[in-house]
């Protein structure tokens, strides 16, 4: 077992990067500034990995801080931007879910606290108990939402349509994989050529994307335990296999955008993808010891990923 990490004053901090690990600190009062903001555990143990030797696990000779640094907020911006498409998926969504369950079930809260009115199959059971038990908290336990409040102090009654706006994403998914096949069904169709279990599995791996860019968490490496279906896109792209799994676009951040091509309207991906590319570009020009093919494959992009758009789904 290692020995468990021992405080070090900012001080002991630079001096360590510089004396033991090769970074180069060409400005100590920025760099203080900056582990005073983003902490020395967030900033260097979380984007270390690309400017590391792998034999000697120091930096690469000429490595700076402000590359770091760099990094660090290309990930940032990274989470914003995936974030602000993420939340519009998340709206419709919301939306399509209170509008298809009401349409057919009405608009009393008791319809969608009702387990007969989901999917009743043996492997959903468990699903379906922890997503009734949610909702209830919310309908009938105090809360800071006044709309909710309003509903049931003057009607009794919590409408799906009012009650939706206050369930996480992580929530908006279970509901729909709990929905009956008609209701997934009607939900899909608003997507081009992504059925039910698709559209299912689409929501799992936005979810955890989402929660990582809500927690500030790294994004650009990070890796799903669930992934999204094979597409079209993944052959046309000609990403390659690794026995029978594609070795990009799966569970990565590139599966991410693939979800997003198919879930948003055509001319917001558009405008998603060049603001990703842009972005992409200018951390580049920031760094002379990550390559743009580098960065492309931690980040689980094949090389011509910026064609995405131009194929039809």
């Amino acid at each position: 077992m290692q020995s468990r990490k021992q405080f070090l004053s900012y001080t002991q901090q630079m001096d360590k990067l510089v004396n033991e690990k090769n970074l180069v600190i060409a400005d100590r009062d920025y760099a203080e500034a900056i582990l005073k903001q983003i902490s020395y555990f967030a900033l260097i143990s979380g984007y270390k990995k690309l400017f590391m030797n792998p034999t000697t696990w120091k930096y690469k000779d000429d490595t700076t801080f402000k590359e770091i640094v760099a990094l660090y907020k290309f990930d940032e911006n990274l989470r914003g931007l995936f974030l602000k498409y993420l939340l519009q998926i998340e709206q419709a969504m919301r939306s399509m879910l209170s509008y298809y369950f009401t349409q057919k079930h009405g608009d009393l809260q008791s319809t969608y606290l009702t387990p007969a009115n989901y999917d009743q199959s043996l492997r959903k059971k468990q699903a379906l108990t922890n997503l009734i038990t949610v909702l209830q908290s919310l309908t009938l336990k105090s809360t800071d939402y006044p709309y909710i409040t309003h509903q049931r102090i003057n009607y009794n009654n919590v409408p799906l349509w009012v009650l939706v706006k206050v369930l996480t994403f992580g929530n908006i998914s279970k509901m729909y994989q709990c929905f009956t096949q008609d209701l997934q069904a009607k939900i899909s169709k608003n997507y081009t050529n992504v059925n039910e279990k698709e559209l299912v599995q689409y929501l799992k791996v936005l979810t955890k994307y989402r929660n990582v860019c809500a927690h500030s968490d790294r994004l650009f490496s990070f890796i799903t335990k669930d992934d999204i279906p094979d597409t079209v896109l993944h052959a046309k792209l000609g990403i390659a296999r690794r026995g029978n799994q594609y070795v990009y676009g799966k569970n990565d951040l590139f599966s991410v955008v693939i979800a997003l091509r198919y879930l948003l309207r055509r001319e917001d991906f558009i405008e998603f993808k060049r603001m990703l590319g842009k972005s992409i570009d200018r951390f580049i020009t920031q760094t002379t010891h990550i390559t743009y093919l580098d960065l492309l494959h931690e980040m689980g992009f094949p090389s011509n990923w910026t064609k995405i758009s131009s194929f039809k789904i």
